[in-house]
């Protein structure tokens, strides 16, 4: 199984950093409260020192990225912006399942999107690229949307589209649910510190995961000279 970004994201935006995480073994029944508090107490604190969401650099760049792909970063957000706004506004996420409460904990902390999804689900090879318009979307109402060609998505295989927006928002096609068991993660920056701060996430989402479900994830950092993420289950 492969997952990679095109040559075309990476020449249009030669500023991010992608890291990425495979695991086996996930399961409903742990609790996610520890590490999850630990990040909360994070992005409390950079929210507190910052006023708000927008004012973080990770963000900042994000809306600068949607700008550049001719979207008004204002109805457009990226996941871990609209989770960071949720955050402030309510002071707390609700709970959806284990792992999706601990990877939006670790998208607080660190301002950066993290996308959780389940293997089973994606006909491989999976690539973010640029759509052609021909992609199926399933959207968490159950519609079927066909993603603008251009537009950055998530695509697999069978052309199936498993993000909208590029980090905006994801399918419900992949999304995680009681009966996942392995899981792909894929992390990206585009703010100037991103390439460090990716494998930060990257390192500290592994350790919770190890910590919690007693797995040792697969990782990677991905660049534009080593573009692909290979990995195989069990």
């Amino acid at each position: 199984m492969q997952f990679s970004h095109h040559p075309d994201i990476w020449s249009r935006f030669p500023e991010l950093a992608a890291g990425t995480l495979f695991a086996e073994g996930i399961h409903t029944k742990v609790s996610v409260a520890a590490p999850a508090a630990r990040f909360n107490a994070i992005a409390k604190a950079r929210l507190d020192a910052a006023g708000t969401e927008s004012e973080l650099p990770e963000i900042k760049a994000w809306r600068s990225v949607f700008s550049r792909m001719g979207l008004k970063p204002t109805q457009y957000r990226c996941a871990s912006e609209s989770l960071l706004r949720r955050f402030r506004k309510e002071g707390a996420l609700p709970p959806i399942h284990p792992l999706i409460d601990l990877c939006n904990a670790a998208s607080l902390a660190f301002a950066v999107p993290v996308a959780a999804l389940d293997v089973a689900k994606i006909a491989w090879p999976l690539q973010v690229r640029p759509a052609t318009g021909t992609e199926n979307y399933l959207s968490f109402s159950g519609e079927i949307e066909h993603p603008e060609p251009g537009e950055v998505t998530f695509a697999d295989a069978q052309g199936q589209a498993h993000a909208r927006r590029w980090t905006h928002r994801q399918s419900a096609l992949s999304a995680i649910r009681d009966e996942t068991a392995s899981v792909l993660i894929v992390m990206e920056g585009v703010h100037a510190n991103a390439a460090a701060d990716v494998q930060t996430l990257v390192a500290a989402l592994g350790g919770a995961m190890n910590e919690v479900w007693g797995v040792t994830p697969l990782t990677a950092a991905l660049t534009a000279s080593s573009p692909v993420f290979e990995f195989q289950r069990r």
